[in-house]
């Protein structure tokens, strides 16, 4: 067995890595948030953050980066069904495939130079990387992953962590029906950038202003966006953010000339956090991290354009909250934006629904929790995934599977944190070799002369470490009102 990368000794201080993937920049966004509340926390001696696309070769990081985007422009039907096909639970299982191990060899290499004490995910793919290294012991660091949209989906779920933060609770309520311990799943919301310190809005005769975003990119749809607020009849201004694209900039600079100061028009602004407390509706597409920081901000949104998947999905929770309305075709934008600014109360009750649903402190309640909660990572068995994925499948919950097939989760029992979920027909095996007087179990290295199965292998490699040896509990998740504790 290769040594892990690094001891749990942390008398120096954590060393915290955080772990993104550069596809579109909501990712290393919620990187970037993180690493900013590692910085005022005294116990983080050391935190880098790492792109592992960067790392990859330009063909992968090409395929997985730009082609996606590429797709979103072309066959967004096909974005769509991706998203749709890779939701379920666990569907994806087993190791990874030889093209992304391959490619994932330099983050391994930096992985264990850095010796990191923590690691935190800001994407699906180094988190599947990063369980298998905790199932094979070859770093011995607590783990979480953390989801940038507010629509959860199965992509995220992998064999073993420490933590799993969610954007919205009812994404932790559906895990948990499914059989995932509560104790290892906190709904904290999106990371985002610390805020800035509320400032008072404009003056009260001063008309509404509107905030539109082509994105970091700069998205050339912006254009039809601008030529149809052209038409409002309601008063306002605006500020409009072409992102990098300096020929977009251009564009609209020209488009809006004729109406004088009433538009302004940037590239890639760092001044966005302050545009967003000043304004009063942004325009745009509801990607995770920009929609997390407008409710942040108490700022509402007017939807256009949602990316097939996630941002359709981060849209309907958005709108379901009142913090947002959508407009499914270019020709209605200036009418519903009239609409919203012109009906008595309405743009109000709107900001205060976006000021309720934002979690302006995520990115420190995530580093928080992770690093004062369990030290043993949460390990979910192959046939325990097949459980669960079977339980989304016919739409139950897990207390409702009863037989082989059915849950349950191992217990340590000093800390009371849930260390593993297997399937009951998996818990004869190990309480033959592992079984108690008191009908727990006893989980320790070379519990008897049988040769005990990979999966039990990798449990015990995982969740026993230095440790001789492990008391658990046995619970049991059939039975009603087990699985979604208050």
């Amino acid at each position: 067995m290769s040594q892990p990368a690094q001891g749990r000794q942390t008398g120096g201080g954590e060393r915290v890595l955080i772990l993104s993937a550069g596809v579109g920049s909501g990712h290393n966004s919620a990187a970037a948030a993180l690493r900013e509340a590692c910085d005022v926390r005294a116990d983080v001696a050391d935190v880098q953050v790492l792109d592992v696309l960067q790392t990859s070769s330009a063909l992968y990081r090409d395929v997985l980066g730009k082609g996606y985007f590429v797709l979103v422009e072309n066959v967004p039907w096909l974005v769509e069904w991706g998203y749709d096909a890779s939701d379920p639970p666990y569907r994806r299982r087993g190791p990874i495939d030889p093209w992304t191990r391959v490619n994932a060899l330099p983050v391994i290499g930096a992985i264990k130079q850095f010796r990191p004490t923590a690691i935190v995910c800001t994407h699906f793919l180094p988190a599947q990387l990063v369980a298998s290294l905790l199932l094979h012991g070859v770093i011995d660091a607590k783990t979480a992953v953390v989801s940038t949209d507010y629509d959860f989906q199965g992509l995220w779920l992998t064999g073993a962590f420490h933590a799993l933060f969610v954007a919205r609770e009812e994404a932790r309520v559906e895990l948990a029906a499914f059989g995932l311990p509560a104790d290892r799943i906190a709904a904290a919301g999106i990371p985002i950038a610390a805020q800035l310190n509320a400032e008072p809005r404009r003056e009260s005769d001063e008309p509404p202003m509107l905030l539109i975003s082509a994105g970091a990119s700069g998205s050339d749809d912006a254009v039809a966006v601008v030529r149809q607020t052209l038409h409002m009849r309601t008063p306002f201004t605006a500020t409009v953010v072409c992102g990098r694209n300096v020929a977009l900039r251009q564009r609209i600079e020209q488009l809006v000339a004729p109406a004088g100061d009433r538009y302004r028009v940037l590239g890639f602004t760092p001044e966005m956090p302050l545009l967003m407390r000043r304004a009063d509706l942004f325009v745009g597409k509801p990607g995770g991290l920009s929609a997390s920081e407008c409710m942040a901000a108490g700022l509402p949104m007017v939807l256009v354009d949602p990316i097939p998947g996630q941002e359709i999905r981060n849209g309907d929770y958005l709108m379901e909250q009142g913090a947002a309305v959508r407009c499914n075709t270019a020709a209605t934008i200036g009418w519903k934006i009239d609409e919203v600014l012109r009906e008595p109360g309405r743009l109000q009750r709107m900001q205060a629904a976006a000021k309720r649903t934002g979690r302006p402190d995520a990115a420190a309640d995530v580093l928080a929790s992770l690093l004062g909660g369990a030290s043993r990572p949460l390990v979910v068995s192959r046939a325990a995934q097949k459980s669960i994925l079977a339980s989304s499948e016919r739409r139950v919950i897990a207390s409702d599977v009863t037989g082989p097939s059915s849950l349950v989760r191992l217990i340590d029992e000093t800390a009371g944190s849930t260390i593993a979920l297997v399937q009951t027909e998996e818990l004869g095996g190990l309480q033959k070799r592992y079984g108690a007087s008191n009908d727990g179990l006893v989980l320790r290295h070379n519990a008897s002369p049988a040769s005990p199965q990979r999966e039990e292998r990798r449990l015990i490699r995982a969740v026993l470490r230095g440790d001789d040896l492990l008391p658990v509990r046995i619970e049991r998740l059939s039975g009603p009102g087990q699985i979604v504790p208050a």
